[in-house]
């Protein structure tokens, strides 16, 4: 093997682990991004669940109360949620480009091996059209 091709071959060995490793870092900004939203989601559930109820007149000032302030804090952590949910999509989106550009980098090392490969055939060929003509004649049966 010629020494290009075996410096192409270490590359593309490492640029395969490189990509293996930027599809890992994309699976687990994609499993963040539906985890933050699942969270987004419960949140959103509690939130909805949150209602005044009918007490006795004493209890329902106090209850009312309770269940504004218990809102309003379901709501500070919705808004921190959202945010959440924003920088881990950032996060993802950034992941793909990355993935994006590993997957090119890697195939354009396989286009250099496949060039390479080519142009070895084509050097052999040259070297067989170059050798001598052998010194038997070959006919066919007469």
């Amino acid at each position: 093997m010629p020494r290009s091709a075996k410096k192409l071959e270490r590359l593309l060995r490492v640029r395969t682990l490189q990509l293996g490793q930027v599809q890992g870092e994309e699976a687990r900004a994609r499993a963040r991004v539906d985890q933050e939203e699942a969270l987004r989601e419960r949140i959103a559930g509690l939130a909805a669940n949150v209602a005044p109820s009918v007490a006795p007149a004493p209890a329902f000032a106090t209850s009312l109360i309770a269940a504004a302030h218990y809102r309003e804090r379901l709501q500070q952590s919705a808004y921190a949620a959202e945010q959440r949910v924003a920088v881990a999509e950032q996060g993802l989106d950034a992941a793909r480009a990355a993935t994006r550009d590993a997957r090119r980098d890697q195939s354009a090392i396989e286009k250099l091996i496949a060039r390479e490969q080519a142009d070895a055939a084509l050097k052999a060929l040259r070297e067989l059209e170059q050798l001598p003509p052998s010194g038997r004649n070959r006919h066919d049966l007469c």
